[in-house]
C-alpha cells in the first residue's frame, strides 16, 4: 500500500478561541490515513499552548507558534507555511470548519494529476441563520478565469498545495498587500499563472460569514488593497469585465467610507469598462444615500455572496 503524503494545515488566528478549537478538531477528525500536522499561528495575540493537547497521536499533531512576519493574515499564513513539515500544505481560517471527506478527496485529486500544484473545492456558507452551498461548475481554473471572476467559491480554507510550489514555485502569500486584504485572491492569480488549479465540485468546507469579520468595516483598507491589485496585475486590462468588477468594488468601498467624490470617480471608471457592472450602481446608491452599505452586504451575505 502506497504511503499517503503528510499534510500540514496552517490555521492563522486572532482572538477567536472557541471557533479556533472547533476548526482544529474538524481538521484532526478528517478520515485521512496519512499524517496531519496542524500549525496554529497566533497573530498579534498570545499563543495558547493548551491546543497541543488536541493532538491524539503521532499522526495527528498540533503545533502552536507566533506570527514572526508581517502582522496580519498574509504574514501569519507564511509563518505557518515556513514552519510546516508536510509534503502538502493546506489553509484553514480559524472560524471555518472542514467537512468530512474534504482532505482525502483533495489529496486523491493531486495524486491523479502530477502536473497540478493546487486544488480547491466548494464551500457551504452560513450567515445570520441562512446556509447556501457555493460550488463552481468547473474542474480546472485558469488565470483568465480568475481575472474575469473572483470566484469566491475558491476560499482560502479550501486550498491544498504542494509544499514545493510554495517554496520553490509560485511562492508564499504576498505580504505587501495593504492590510492583507485580498491576499487570497492575489495568491490564486499567481498560482494560476504557474498551472491551472484543480477544483472539486463538492462543498467540503463550512465558511462562517459574520459581523465580526476582520474586514467588515475597514473600507479604506479594502479600497487601498484593491487599487494595489489593479496596479500589480496589468492583465486586468485585457479582461474589461474583470477590471470593472474590481473597480466597482473600489467604488463601493469609497462610498461606504463616505468618500462620495472617490466613489463617483471609480464608478465612472467601472462603467467605462462594463456598463452592466452592478457594483457601480450599488456604489452610486450608497454614495447618494439611497441605501446603506451594511444593508447591501447583509442582503448579499444571506445569499452566500459578497460585494
Amino acid at each position: 500500500m502506497t504511503q499517503q503524503p503528510s499534510v500540514s494545515v496552517v490555521v492563522p488566528t486572532r482572538d477567536r478561541p472557541e471557533l479556533l478549537r472547533a476548526a482544529v478538531r474538524a481538521i484532526l477528525a478528517q478520515d485521512y490515513p496519512g499524517p496531519i500536522e496542524v500549525v496554529v499561528v497566533f497573530d498579534q495575540s498570545a499563543p495558547d499552548e493548551s491546543l497541543t493537547a488536541l493532538g491524539s497521536d503521532p499522526t495527528r499533531v498540533v503545533r502552536v507558534i507566533s506570527n514572526t512576519r508581517t502582522a496580519g493574515l498574509a504574514g501569519a499564513r507564511n509563518s505557518g507555511t515556513l514552519a510546516a513539515e508536510g509534503e502538502l500544505v493546506a489553509f484553514c481560517d480559524d472560524d471555518d470548519e472542514w467537512l468530512p471527506g474534504k482532505l482525502a478527496a483533495q489529496v486523491d485529486a493531486l495524486a491523479g494529476d502530477p502536473a497540478a500544484e493546487f486544488v480547491c473545492c466548494g464551500i457551504r456558507v452560513t450567515y445570520d441563520g441562512h446556509t447556501v452551498d457555493r460550488v463552481l461548475d468547473k474542474d480546472r481554473i485558469t488565470l483568465d478565469d480568475l481575472l474575469r471572476d473572483r470566484m469566491t467559491e475558491l476560499h482560502p480554507s479550501t486550498f491544498l498545495i504542494r509544499a514545493t510550489a510554495l517554496r520553490d514555485g509560485f511562492g508564499l502569500v504576498d505580504e505587501e498587500i495593504p492590510g492583507s486584504y485580498a491576499e487570497d485572491y492575489e495568491f490564486l492569480l499567481r498560482a494560476a499563472r504557474s498551472a491551472p488549479l484543480i477544483n472539486l465540485r463538492t462543498p467540503s468546507v463550512l465558511v462562517r460569514w459574520h459581523k465580526r469579520s476582520y474586514f467588515a468595516q475597514r473600507w479604506d483598507t479594502i479600497s487601498e488593497a484593491l487599487q494595489w491589485l489593479l496596479r500589480r496585475y496589468p492583465e486586468f486590462a485585457g479582461q474589461p469585465a474583470g477590471e470593472a468588477r474590481v473597480a466597482g468594488q473600489i467604488a463601493f468601498a469609497q462610498a461606504a467610507a463616505g468618500d462620495r467624490r472617490g466613489a463617483l470617480r471609480w464608478a465612472r471608471r467601472t462603467l467605462r469598462s462594463n456598463p452592466r457592472e452592478p457594483r457601480a450602481y450599488l456604489a452610486l446608491a450608497v454614495a447618494g444615500r439611497v441605501v446603506r452599505a451594511d444593508a447591501v452586504l447583509r442582503t448579499l451575505h444571506k445569499r452566500g455572496r459578497g460585494i
